[in-house]
């Protein structure tokens, strides 16, 4: 895989994950009968931000995998910010599904998702200062 198809791959899985948060937000709107807002119901809450964090999140996370391809990063870099990311995000959204959103999924999740920004900020960092022309 060339770095860009490896970039693709990881977008490709964002691109299934965004409209299972989305739909999981639409079954408790449904159950519960709430169309605007969060109705006051601790569930559709949780939901809704376990969404919301995914969206403030997941473009920052991306764009950075894009970026480290452009500088021809390490494959292996890629797969570990690209998998941790994900794998964070799925956390964070079960822990945000459990009661009081209290899992510990959901601070392994956003922990899993600080390496990944820091990460990638520091390899980004390292790419740009070491890069020579051939």
């Amino acid at each position: 895989m060339t770095t860009f198809q490896i970039v693709a791959f990881y977008i490709a899985l964002h691109l299934i994950l965004a409209p299972i948060l989305m739909f999981r937000v639409g079954q408790v709107r449904i159950k519960e009968k709430i169309s605007l807002g969060d109705g006051n119901s601790p569930a559709l809450f949780a939901r809704i931000r376990a969404h919301g964090n995914y969206v403030e999140t997941a473009p920052f996370a991306l764009i950075g995998l894009f970026a480290l391809a452009m500088m021809n990063a390490h494959p292996i870099a890629l797969h570990l910010f690209g998998s941790v990311f994900l794998f964070g995000r799925l956390l964070h959204a079960h822990g945000m599904a459990q009661k009081n959103a209290n899992g510990k999924g959901r601070v392994i999740g956003m922990m899993m998702t600080l390496f990944t920004f820091f990460g990638t900020a520091v390899y980004l960092l390292y790419l740009i200062f070491t890069f020579t022309i051939n």
